[in-house]
């Protein structure tokens, strides 16, 4: 993966979301169900573990900016998390094996980070009124369900290209 395609390939993966977000919408299966892709954070972490820490973090911060500006209320929350998430998933990649199983639960528990973050952010500024019982049931158990779905869907080849693009870097 040339450097130019990186930025590319990133930004595939953040309009993905908000493609996903409208096609699959639960009011159109007549659900109350809060159900939120996390498709970038997932190519983020991957990138990050795979692709090269300094370029996972970079990225992380640019594509939380960028998602803060185009969807948040609150500038800045996504801009805070997704660097300091993939900088604690770079961490705990050190301390345990970076096999894709690992990797992909690794992920999954980045996705709970940012979901609980973004939720007491919002709690504490009373953007949201949702009590933290109702949260679990109806925002976070069908995130995480989509969410490992997606990683498990995309996992290997993420790791393919983001080896290749470790790789490419190496040589130059």
């Amino acid at each position: 993966m040339k450097k130019l395609l990186l930025p590319i390939f990133v930004l595939f993966f953040f309009i993905l979301e908000s493609l996903f977000v409208e096609l699959f919408s639960p009011q159109l299966f007549n659900s109350d169900r809060i159900i939120v892709p996390h498709f970038l954070l997932v190519v983020l972490l991957f990138l990050t573990v795979y692709g090269g820490k300094k370029q996972g973090i970079l990225y992380a911060a640019i594509f939380g900016l960028l998602f803060d500006i185009v969807y948040t209320e609150v500038i800045g929350i996504y801009f805070f998390l997704y660097p300091l998430i993939a900088y604690f998933v770079s961490k705990t990649m050190q301390l345990i094996h970076n096999h894709l199983v690992v990797v992909s639960l690794t992920s999954m528990v980045g996705i709970i980070l940012l979901e609980l973050g973004v939720y007491e952010l919002n709690y504490l500024l009373k953007v949201t009124e949702m009590a933290f019982q109702t949260f679990l049931q109806e925002r976070l158990y069908p995130t995480l369900i989509l969410n490992l779905v997606f990683t498990i869907l995309v996992s290997f080849p993420l790791k393919r290209q983001f080896d290749k693009y470790a790789e490419e870097l190496r040589n130059e």
